[in-house]
């Protein structure tokens, strides 16, 4: 894989993740713009990483490329864990958890190349954050 392409796959991360950040940071929400960017752009260096390792190393040792990235799915598991506060009204952060959750998946597959996947999770994602949320206010959703 070429500079260019190197580049390209970081750059769709981050401009993915950060237009779920921008809904974010509109509902002042404790991880806005940069955190959902840099949760997409480090998902998809370790994806690159982890290809990279596989096409050093084939051959000469067992090397699943898919393993490392599997694990950007435990630890932002964790991050996303910081954004959720529980008090005296409720659960607070639970769509900020999984919107980082979900900007991961997105940055895992703009590191891959699967740019379509990318694209499509990004505005299905925009459609639950934003006609979802307009919805459940109507219906009196508790998670709005």
């Amino acid at each position: 894989m070429g500079d260019i392409e190197l580049v390209i796959r970081l750059s769709v991360a981050i401009v993915l993740g950060g237009f779920i950040g921008f809904e974010r940071e509109l509902h002042g929400k404790v991880a806005g713009f940069r955190t959902h960017a840099l949760v997409a752009l480090g998902s998809a260096l370790i994806m690159l990483v982890s290809i990279h390792m596989f096409e050093v190393y084939h051959g000469v040792a067992e090397v699943d490329p898919g393993r490392i990235a599997a694990q950007v799915v435990t630890g932002v598991g964790f991050l996303g864990a910081g954004t959720i506060i529980r008090s005296e009204k409720g659960i607070h952060g639970l769509t900020t958890a999984a919107g980082l959750w979900t900007a991961s998946g997105i940055g895992l597959a703009s590191g891959l190349g699967f740019f379509r996947a990318a694209f499509a999770a990004t505005a299905i994602t925009l459609v639950v954050l934003i006609i979802f949320s307009k919805i459940g206010r109507k219906i009196g959703a508790r998670d709005v």
